[in-house]
């Protein structure tokens, strides 16, 4: 079976081509940090126009390296949400567009399900069931997968995500969009114990996350 898979779900657009026999054929991504830097992050709308702009460049591009034909296509899958609503339908227009014409399945995937199951791609996938934390975007979970298609959720952070909370911080210092990386880049000469910074929630039961707290902290001493 070969799969197209399409994916828009905020400031990235990308394209793959994966054969269950012989795995990933061929994969293209775009970037949109430079259309959304100027803002300090990414702005919705312009999202949207652009992966209008880029899919089919990328889709022709992945099908030509993975030397793939749309008839040898058993079915396509496309970013379903959590994500910008506009950037999502841009994605689901062009795969359920495909599929038809194509006379193929047209296949949702759930933004997270696919972080989840990225893993079994890997040459050492993790055996089930296990537990996994999951990050991306506004999302930070802790969750109990015990096989595809079976998860519960054991807990999740109750305001901002951890993504959130760099990228905010780091826009409080003054660093340039996307400010997570940045920050962490230096984080790795800074001095450990510089700051006492919080860790909430710890003393409380259940497994749940909190960083607004850290973010007000970091505000703090920006302004000492």
């Amino acid at each position: 079976m070969r799969i197209l898979a399409l994916e828009s779900s905020c400031d990235e657009s990308a394209v793959a081509v994966y054969d269950d026999a012989t795995g990933l054929l061929a994969h293209e991504i775009y970037s949109q940090i430079d259309l959304h830097r100027i803002y300090g992050g990414v702005v919705p709308e312009l999202a949207s126009r652009d992966h209008v702009r880029r899919l089919l460049p990328l889709l022709r591009t992945a099908l030509a390296d993975a030397k793939t034909l749309s008839t040898q296509i058993d079915g396509v899958a496309y970013t379903a949400g959590p994500g910008l609503i506009g950037a999502l339908l841009t994605g689901a227009a062009l795969g359920r567009s495909l599929a038809y014409a194509w006379n193929v399945p047209a296949i949702a995937v759930h933004h997270l399900e696919g972080h989840l199951l990225a893993p079994l791609l890997e040459d050492d996938p993790p055996p089930f069931p296990h537990l996994a934390l999951l990050v991306s975007g506004g999302h930070t979970m802790l969750i109990d997968v015990a096989a595809p298609g079976h998860y519960a959720v054991l807990g999740e952070t109750r305001d901002d995500a951890a993504g959130e909370a760099f990228d905010k911080s780091a826009k409080l210092l003054g660093l340039p969009y996307p400010g997570g990386p940045e920050l962490a880049k230096l984080a790795q000469a800074g001095t450990a114990k510089r700051f006492d910074f919080p860790r909430p929630m710890l003393d409380r039961a259940g497994l749940e996350f909190s960083f607004s707290g850290l973010k007000t902290a970091v505000s703090l001493a920006v302004k000492e």
